[in-house]
């Protein structure tokens, strides 16, 4: 079987469905409904383009994903009959579930345009794969990436999504202790339990400038050195920072316009985020030409550096009302896929790293 980053993007994918679909989780009841009743009710009167859109091109990811993954383990298998069906039947299960959610409306017509994205999506993997569009992706892979880069890919790939939720500190991912500790404290208010929660002796206090100008080269250094330990020449590493940064900013810029407004997607670029930007230029250059164990030993040692520095510092009343306009209104329903994406990246590459490299050593002492 190949290795292959469809796999892994097919599941997190599934992920995210499943949290879209359930969320925000709360007061589950049985509403006197039959289970599938929804599927032989009638269709409803009002359903707006949006409706159509979202539900088609929500499953349309997964149906591809699946689908590329089984062509590429197993070119045998009915890969995009496989996808539908895998699709609708979670489609089916996420819809059914719904039935205990007061907040939520199962839907005959969401299952269909479900079942039809992800045939479309399915679809379009068998047609890109005929035409060979694949098979020069395969190609173009083998020339920039090493070996066994599909995990890495898929970490890159999540980066900009995870920087759409809003960070306290500009590019700075995984700052949670202190929103995990306000809401462990809310879940065991008026229990035991709560005496067991460790106290802090001192109060987290803001970043100072030059901890934030630290934290956002971090923030830009991570991922791009991430891709010096998968990318093969000099050349292919300059450019992929290039695409880093872009894609960086341009997904900081777009969180900020969804929060503020367009005439405010640039304004989190002040002073600070500036020098933190060049700083981080003039630090990843010359990695550029750094072996692969030195980089990911360096990303370690950042990763850590950051998460300490994030995980130290309180966040400001300003971001409270950030969180606030994500939290409510127009954001309900996408904020926390977001939220828990920004959270796990920076962990998720920790137990990469980790594994990477006792895997390196290993390959050594033998």
């Amino acid at each position: 079987m190949k290795k292959t980053a469809a796999w892994p993007l097919a599941w997190v994918y599934a992920a995210l469905i499943v949290y879209a679909s359930l969320y925000p989780f709360e007061n589950w009841r049985t509403q006197g409904v039959a289970l599938g009743a929804f599927m032989w009710a009638p269709w409803p009167q009002y359903w707006t383009s949006f409706d159509v859109l979202s539900n088609v091109l929500g499953y349309a990811p997964l149906g591809f994903f699946i689908s590329l993954a089984l062509r590429r383990s197993a070119r045998h298998w009915p890969a995009v009959a496989l996808a539908t069906a895998f699709a609708g039947a979670l489609s089916l299960a996420m819809e059914s579930l719904q039935v205990y959610l007061p907040s939520r409306v199962a839907s005959n017509v969401d299952w269909l345009l479900n079942v039809g994205g992800a045939f479309l999506g399915a679809a379009t993997a068998w047609i890109l794969e005929r035409v060979g569009a694949l098979e020069r992706w395969s190609q173009f892979r083998a020339r920039w990436f090493v070996r066994d880069a599909h995990s890495a890919m898929v970490l890159l790939a999540l980066w900009p999504v995870a920087l759409l939720f809003p960070a306290p500190v500009p590019l700075g991912l995984g700052q949670i202790l202190e929103r995990a500790e306000e809401a462990l404290a809310l879940r065991l208010q008026d229990t035991p339990w709560l005496d067991w929660l460790p106290v802090r002796e001192v109060e987290l206090q803001p970043l100072l400038p030059v901890y934030e100008v630290l934290c956002v080269a971090l923030g830009l250094l991570l991922p791009c050195l991430l891709a010096f330990s998968v990318l093969r020449n000099t050349r292919q590493k300059a450019l992929a920072a290039m695409l880093l940064l872009s894609l960086g900013l341009g997904a900081s810029a777009l969180s900020a316009a969804l929060t503020y407004g367009p005439a405010h997607a640039w304004d989190w670029i002040d002073g600070p985020v500036q020098m933190g930007l060049v700083l981080a230029a003039l630090l990843g250059t010359p990695l550029i030409w750094v072996k692969e164990r030195a980089v990911q030993v360096m990303t370690l040692v950042g990763l850590v550096l950051q998460l300490a520095l994030l995980n130290n510092a309180s966040s400001s009343a300003y971001f409270a009302l950030t969180l606030q306009t994500w939290e409510q209104g127009r954001f309900i329903r996408f904020h926390g896929l977001m939220q828990w994406i920004g959270w796990l990246w920076p962990f998720v590459l920790l137990v990469y790293l980790m594994r990477s490299l006792s895997s390196l050593k290993s390959q050594h002492e033998r």
